[in-house]
């Protein structure tokens, strides 16, 4: 019973000083998720198909992979650029893809649908990036520090697009590994509504796994492509947990022991129980921890019971009342926050693992123990709302960092595309410097760019609608990927009290 009260007064402090305060109606939280995956249409690079609906966008990147003799059109670019980071865009497949296991059967069969478009988007250009395995993995297309020296559309890009490449047995376990996450995932996605694609899928998810365990090192020490690759996406945290990562998730797509087996040996070697706090682009522990946990809740894996311990400390740092050493900081309006930039990644890959892990415990009748404090699926879920109703206009600026969506939301992003005159209304090319009276002015992007989660506030609240701000303003695919699995929880279970 006291662990009870004490939970009853930790969220009761928590609903005082983070208040929901949802205007009358609540969110459309099915408008916010149709919203989440359009924003894709308008980051795709390649040929743009018939049916595409961000209509001011058009075919570009046509000749990446040339000065290699491949072709390495399609993905996605990252952000408000146009460049195409593997590393970035494989984990936002990862996550979309996950989204669609968890929570496709909540989704509307259109939204569905529009779902798998998006996760496919990511992988038919992945297979392109390992086409010429096992000795080789493309990683990037496009100079960034000349890319980030324009201002210019991608339908116009005259900058070089680079292929960078590593060559076994030069390593890139990072970037392999993530790869292999976002095939393996995507197979499961897939299973039912294309099997062919899904056994490729799988197939080559293998492959990348295997150039990443045997090729073991970071993608960024790789001296002919460390300097266009740092400091964007350099592999900061290390490559190791991408090869936890990619076993888990060749673990669950495939059921193979191998993988099990895998994971239980090398945990301790490659850091499981380290920086477990941490879930994003660089860092898996976090998401590692849950899914694999799902194995000792719902199958019974005993050996595996020390991820289920780490999922749960991860669960617990966001529960002020227990009695773990750290503790995730909320802004005083109650928004997880992490220092860095692009804050709102956070907010949404947590949020995501706060519903997948509220799942697996409600399946399985189990909780999350957190010293004295024993937290359950409904109050992971209730801290997982927060964070989505903040970002969808709950907050002390009253406005949404989703853009489109609310009366009120980002009208100036750090975003070439949106920013610059669509090639539809002006067809003359717009040169790299010509760019840059359309960054400074202060008017409005001419461009709506539906469903861009921007970077967010700062620490105390703060947003200034600045273009040039890009750590507040600049929308990624990796903070909407996560974000979609979040929206389709909740525009099914809207009432969550």
């Amino acid at each position: 019973m006291k662990q009870h009260f004490l939970l009853a007064v930790t969220l009761l402090l928590l609903a005082t000083q983070f208040p929901l305060s949802q205007p009358a109606g609540g969110h459309d939280y099915a408008d916010a998720l149709s919203k989440s995956i359009l924003f894709f249409e308008g980051q795709r690079s390649g040929w743009l198909p018939q049916d595409q609906r961000m209509a001011w966008r058009a075919s570009s990147g046509l000749g990446d992979g040339w000065t290699h003799h491949v072709d390495l059109t399609g993905g996605y670019y990252d952000a408000g650029d146009n460049v195409k980071f593997n590393f970035p865009m494989a984990f936002t497949t990862t996550l979309l893809a996950w989204s669609v296991i968890e929570f496709g059967e909540v989704m509307p069969p259109a939204e569905l649908r529009n779902a798998l478009v998006a996760a496919r988007w990511g992988t038919d250009y992945l297979l392109k990036s390992i086409s010429q395995l096992p000795n080789r993995i493309f990683v990037q297309v496009g100079d960034p520090n000349v890319d980030h020296n324009c201002w210019e559309r991608p339908e116009d890009m005259d900058t070089a697009r680079t292929a960078y490449v590593v060559d076994a047995p030069n390593p890139a376990s990072d970037v392999a590994g993530e790869t292999a996450a976002a095939l393996a995932a995507a197979s499961m996605a897939f299973r039912s509504s294309d099997p062919g694609y899904s056994e490729t899928l799988l197939r080559k998810a293998i492959k990348a796994f295997e150039y990443a365990d045997n090729h073991r090192g970071a993608y960024s020490d790789n001296a002919n492509i460390k300097d266009d690759v740092c400091p964007f996406y350099c592999d900061f945290d290390g490559y190791q947990d991408e090869l936890l990562w990619g076993a888990a998730w060749l673990r669950r797509a495939t059921q193979d022991n191998l993988y099990l087996d895998y994971i239980q040996n090398n945990g301790q070697t490659l850091g499981a129980e380290e920086n477990i706090n941490e879930f994003g682009w660089d860092n898996k522990h976090a998401g590692l921890n849950v899914l694999v946990s799902k194995e000792f809740l719902e199958g019974g894996m005993f050996a595996l019971q020390s991820y289920k311990g780490s999922a749960d400390s991860f669960m617990c740092t966001l529960i002020p009342e227990s009695s773990t050493s750290y503790h995730i900081d909320f802004t005083p309006g109650g928004l997880i926050y992490k220092p860095g930039g692009s804050n709102l990644q956070h907010s949404t890959t947590i949020s995501f693992l706060l519903l997948v892990y509220a799942n697996y415990l409600e399946r399985t009748s189990q909780s999350a123990s957190c010293g004295g404090v024993t937290v359950g699926p409904t109050e992971l879920r209730q801290q997982a709302k927060r964070q989505v109703d903040y970002i969808l206009g709950d907050n002390p600026k009253g406005m949404s960092y989703m853009v489109g969506y609310g009366e009120q939301y980002p009208q100036r992003i750090h975003h070439r595309g949106s920013s610059l005159p669509s090639i539809k209304d002006r067809p003359e090319s717009i040169g790299c410097k010509e760019g840059s009276v359309y960054f400074n002015s202060p008017g409005p992007n001419p461009n709506v760019l539906v469903g861009a989660l921007v970077g967010g506030p700062s620490e105390d609240d703060a947003y200034e609608d600045d273009r040039a701000d890009f750590r507040k303003s600049e929308p990624t695919t990796y903070i909407n990927a996560p974000f979609v699995g979040v929206l389709a929880y909740f525009a099914a279970n809207p009432d969550l009290s």
